[in-house]
């Protein structure tokens, strides 16, 4: 079967937000010799990165890198996932001229979120499309994305950004959610969400790695927009259970995180990372995903 490149050169990948994409990242390039190192914001997740071969370093807004030339000496790629907040981007603001001096970078990421498309009803984006944030959380990713693509233009910073929809896979999936007694059914008629698997997202960001394209901008969805509540009623099948009971949508009964979601519909594009990057997905759709998962054991 043919699978996404991989880069053929090891290298040193550093990362602001190890965390749960950028985790399946490192685990893809360490086996092919990479060197991997990141951020944190704690000394116990620091702990636990050290034990799985990554270098951790701690850093928060307000709490830059204690030595930024040395923690960053090496560099061959950069990935930067740390979200906004009301200030800006924390990497940018506290890190920004240190990226921006790196002689060895070829490649650097920023996981930014479809939510910059804003809500269309439904219809179709990709990655020309208008940037129509609705809320607060959009409009800061705009202006993420922004910020890093300055450094592209002003110093020659190798920034591409990938796009991201719902995230899922072992231990943040349908079926955990089921297991849990967390998993809700909110019928909001004609409402859709695309989604990507955490496997799909380490293995496009690999494949960016080996054909880089300073400025491109990529969505990372997988093929099938499709209704949440059927999302959650396939994973019931495959437990074997009922899935739980339909609720009428209501913002007032969700958490403003659920309900900011709620308030876009749209369908994301994914054509992109298959012809520029050769993507080939590993899991399509929700149902090879949930499937595979099940049949680990997961």
């Amino acid at each position: 079967m043919t699978s996404t490149p991989l880069p053929t050169t090891p290298g040193r990948l550093f990362v602001f937000g190890l965390g749960y994409s950028a985790l399946a990242l490192a685990e893809l390039l360490r086996p092919l010799g990479w060197a991997v190192a990141g951020t944190t914001r704690g000394p116990d997740k620091a702990a636990a990165l050290r034990a799985r071969g990554i270098e951790p370093f701690l850093f928060d807004r307000g709490r830059p890198l204690d030595n930024p030339g040395k923690a960053l000496a090496g560099t061959t790629a950069l990935l930067a996932t740390v979200p906004p907040d009301g200030q800006g981007d924390p990497v940018l603001d506290e890190h920004g001229a240190d990226i921006a001096g790196l002689s060895d970078l070829t490649w650097a990421g920023y996981l930014s979120t479809t939510g910059v498309y804003g809500d269309t009803g439904g219809a179709w984006v990709d990655e020309t499309s208008p940037l129509n944030p609705v809320g607060e959380r959009g409009r800061r990713r705009v202006e993420a994305e922004r910020g890093w693509l300055d450094l592209l233009n002003r110093h020659g910073t190798p920034v591409h950004l990938f796009r991201l929809p719902g995230i899922y896979g072992p231990g943040r999936s349908a079926i955990d959610n089921l297991r849990s007694g967390t998993a809700r059914r909110i019928d909001k008629p004609g409402q859709v969400f695309s989604r990507i698997h955490v496997e799909d997202i380490a293995a496009t960001l690999a494949a960016s790695i080996a054909r880089p394209d300073p400025g491109a901008a990529y969505n990372v969805c997988d093929d099938a927009p499709a209704p949440s509540p059927d999302v959650i009623a396939h994973a019931a099948a495959l437990l074997g259970v009922e899935p739980p009971p339909l609720q009428p949508f209501d913002p007032a009964a969700l958490s403003p995180m659920a309900a900011s979601f709620y308030a876009e519909n749209k369908r994301v594009r994914n054509d992109r990372i298959k012809r520029e990057l050769g993507v080939v997905l590993r899991y399509p759709t929700y149902r090879e995903g949930l499937a595979a998962q099940l049949a680990a054991g997961g």
